[in-house]
């Protein structure tokens, strides 16, 4: 989780390094490739059967295929219209609202120290957010408005991805495609709002590499993560891209973040890995007992 994290979180110093895409037309490209790489990987993966399939899919596979495209869209025309920090520290509530809806609808219970994690992960984004959002402009809130749609999309997304690995044996991953039909639908949606075509050969070529590098693998990797991770820690592990993603921006584009970002980043990264190393603890106890046992 942490190396997606890390995947993730160079979108932002890329998109600063564009010459002529903006906006939505980075949304397309971004897209496109996307769904060309998924496209290309699923197939040999899954065969000629995975496109018939696509119809027939369930409506999991087709509701998780709308929260990736939303998660793609908003994401990418959000960081054109702000700073990445704002972004990504608007996205950082996605922990919270996911472990609200694993609780509500898979029923999930979480330990005292994620929800501390969270509190306290909470408490540094809020410090960040406040301080950092009077400074913000018109463009610069809307951008934070059009972001926040991405952790509701993804708290629904890893909820109905935790929920289905619960169910038949190998369901989970009949949840792959969705990524793709996420891509696709991601590319359709934006392709009107791009026209005309701006983007050189230079920026293409950092687009090519989100759409495979920065979003298809990574999201792969992430629906067969939810196998072995609950949907809150996921989102928790998550918020590591706001930090990343701040310290690419700040030494490749020379975003320089301000001083309540980074005490409250501090803050979110010492929530998580002190959440990680009592999780860590607590599992490594029934492995020295039964060790110690005759």
């Amino acid at each position: 989780m942490i190396v997606v994290t890390l995947m993730w979180s160079v979108a932002g110093v890329v998109t600063r390094h564009l010459e002529a895409a903006r906006s939505f037309e980075v949304t397309f490209w971004r897209s496109l490739f996307n769904a060309l790489a998924l496209g290309a990987a699923l197939t040999v993966m899954r065969g000629p059967a995975l496109w018939t399939g696509l119809l027939r899919a369930p409506w999991p596979v087709w509701l998780s295929g709308v929260c990736w495209s939303v998660m793609f869209t908003a994401f990418m025309v959000a960081i054109t219209m702000t700073s990445v920090a704002g972004v990504l520290i608007t996205m950082s509530v996605a922990p919270l609202i996911t472990a609200l809806f694993a609780r509500l609808a898979l029923h999930h219970h979480l330990p005292p120290r994620t929800w501390g994690a969270i509190a306290a992960a909470g408490a540094g984004i809020a410090w960040m957010f406040g301080r950092d959002a009077q400074a913000a402009g018109s463009t610069a809130w809307a951008g934070m408005l059009v972001a926040a749609a991405v952790p509701v999309a993804s708290a629904i997304n890893y909820t109905l991805l935790q929920h289905t690995s619960r169910g038949q044996s190998g369901g989970q991953s009949d949840m792959l495609p969705a990524v793709l039909i996420g891509a696709v639908l991601s590319t359709v949606v934006t392709l009107p709002l791009a026209l005309p075509f701006q983007a050189s050969p230079h920026d293409l070529g950092w687009l090519a590499m989100l759409g495979v590098f920065q979003l298809a693998i990574p999201c792969l990797l992430i629906v067969r993560l939810t196998r072995q991770l609950p949907a809150p820690e996921i989102a928790l592990l998550g918020l590591l891209e706001v930090l990343f993603g701040v310290l690419w921006a700040w030494l490749g584009a020379d975003e320089q973040p301000s001083s309540a970002a980074l005490l409250g980043g501090s803050l979110v990264l010492g929530a998580l890995v002190f959440n990680e190393l009592l999780g860590w603890r607590r599992a490594a106890r029934p492995a020295r007992s039964a060790r110690v046992q005759p």
